[in-house]
């Protein structure tokens, strides 16, 4: 798994139904404050943007997106680009 994946630093649980088969999962990720993440810039919304047109702007990744919704305190992607003229919070990266 990639370390920029944000179930990089998540223990890997194992689970045994009663059949006997091994199931693998990651243990639960809470989600950092946004407020409390070191503030690196702010970015306005506007038309036409994408959470991961923005991420793929601010720290050269598509996939990074997760880091603004953490950083905003979404738990949908999509209400960060439903208001033009929004700005986001771009937090410092936090592993």
């Amino acid at each position: 798994m990639a370390t920029t994946s944000r179930y990089a630093s998540l223990p890997v649980l194992t689970h045994t139904d009663p059949g006997g088969r091994v199931v693998s999962y990651f243990g639960r990720r809470f989600l950092p404050a946004g407020s409390a993440m070191p503030l690196v810039m702010g970015v306005t919304v506007t038309q036409g943007d994408r959470l991961d047109l923005i991420a793929a702007r601010t720290f050269g990744d598509p996939e990074q997106y997760w880091r603004i919704c953490d950083a905003n305190d979404a738990l949908d992607p999509f209400e960060l680009t439903a208001t033009l003229g929004r700005v986001l919070r771009i937090a410092s990266p936090q592993f």
